[in-house]
C-alpha cells in the first residue's frame, strides 16, 4: 500500500469513528429518555437462563375438587385457602389429613378471590379486578379492614415484614401492611427474559416461589434481583385423567417452615401433594 493510500484510508476511518461516536451518544440519550423498564440506564446484570430440575413425591392429601385455588398457605397444622370465581369465592381453614373445612367465610358475589397470606395474626386476601383486598382476624375470620390494590390481584405471600404481591405481569410488589403503599418492586427474569403470568406466591427459605399460570413449573426467585434461580418442573405430578377442565392448572404452594415441608396443588385438583426438591426444600417428614 502506498503512503498516499494509507493517509486517505486513515482519514476515512477517523470520520467513521466520529460518526459512530455521535450515533452512540444519540442512542444513549434516547435510552435514557425512554419510558421502558430499563429507563435511566438501570440495566439488569447478565444472568444466564435458570436450570430446570425435577422433584420427588412424598405424600398426597385430599383436596376439594370444586376449589378454584388462588391462594394457599400452611399454618399451625392447617391449610388456609382462598378460592376464586364470582359467587363461589371463599377463604377457609381445613384439616390437612381429612380435607374437612374447619372455618370459612364467603365473599360477596362481586368479588373474585385471589392470593392469601398471613402476617401478624391477620389474614390478607386479594381480589382479582375489583382493586380491593380484605384483612381478617386469623382466629375468628372476622373482617377487620379493607385495603386498596394498585393493579390486579393475583398471588400474595410475605417476607415477614411486607406483603409481597403479583398481578399477572412480571412485576412483584412489596407492600406495607400498615399503609398498603408499594415500597419497592422487582421484575422477574429468566436470564434476560421477562417472566409473565407470575401467579400464586410462597416465601420459602428466603426465596419467592411462584407458580406461572398455565404451566407446570414453579420459579425460585431471588427477592433482591427478581432473577429466577431455578425452575421446578412438576410435569407428571398429577396422574393423567385426574382433571378434565382446561382451567384445572397448577396453582398453590404452601410451606410448613417448622418441619420443612412443601405442599402444592391446583385449581379443581383432587389432591394436595407434598414434594421434596433435594438439596433445596421439603426434606422434612
Amino acid at each position: 500500500m502506498s503512503v498516499a493510500g494509507f493517509g486517505t484510508t486513515f482519514a476515512g476511518r477517523r470520520r467513521l469513528l466520529a460518526l459512530a461516536a455521535l450515533a452512540g451518544l444519540a442512542l444513549a440519550g434516547c435510552k435514557g429518555d425512554s419510558g421502558g423498564k430499563e429507563a435511566g440506564g438501570n440495566q439488569p446484570p447478565p444472568f444466564p437462563p435458570a436450570a430446570i430440575v425435577g422433584f420427588q413425591p412424598v405424600a398426597s392429601l385430599p383436596h376439594d375438587t370444586t376449589a378454584f385455588t388462588e391462594g394457599f398457605l400452611y399454618h399451625g397444622g392447617a391449610f388456609y385457602e382462598s378460592t376464586g370465581r364470582n359467587g363461589e369465592s371463599v377463604m377457609r381453614r381445613q384439616d390437612p389429613q381429612t380435607g374437612k373445612v374447619q372455618k370459612e367465610v364467603k365473599l360477596d358475589s362481586a368479588y373474585f378471590g385471589e392470593g392469601l397470606t398471613m402476617l401478624g395474626g391477620r389474614l390478607y386476601q386479594l381480589t382479582w379486578q375489583t382493586h380491593v383486598g380484605f384483612v381478617y382476624d386469623t382466629a375468628t375470620f372476622k373482617q377487620l379492614a379493607r385495603f386498596p390494590i394498585e393493579s390486579e390481584g393475583w398471588g400474595m405471600t410475605t417476607d415477614g415484614t411486607s406483603l409481597v404481591m403479583s398481578d399477572g405481569s412480571s412485576t412483584i410488589r412489596f407492600v406495607s401492611p400498615q399503609t398498603f403503599a408499594t415500597t419497592r418492586t422487582i421484575d422477574v427474569r429468566d436470564g434476560g427474559e421477562y417472566v409473565l403470568n407470575v401467579n400464586e406466591l410462597e416465601w420459602i427459605k428466603g426465596e419467592i416461589w411462584a407458580n406461572v399460570w398455565k404451566t407446570n413449573r414453579i420459579a425460585r426467585i431471588d427477592p433482591a434481583t427478581g432473577q429466577v434461580k431455578q425452575w421446578l418442573d412438576l410435569d407428571g405430578l398429577l396422574p393423567p385423567g385426574s382433571v378434565t377442565s382446561p382451567e384445572a392448572v397448577l396453582n398453590g404452594i404452601a410451606y410448613d417452615a417448622e418441619h420443612d415441608r412443601v405442599y402444592v396443588t391446583g385449581k379443581l385438583w383432587p389432591k394436595i401433594f407434598q414434594i421434596r426438591v433435594p438439596g433445596v426444600a421439603g426434606e422434612g417428614k
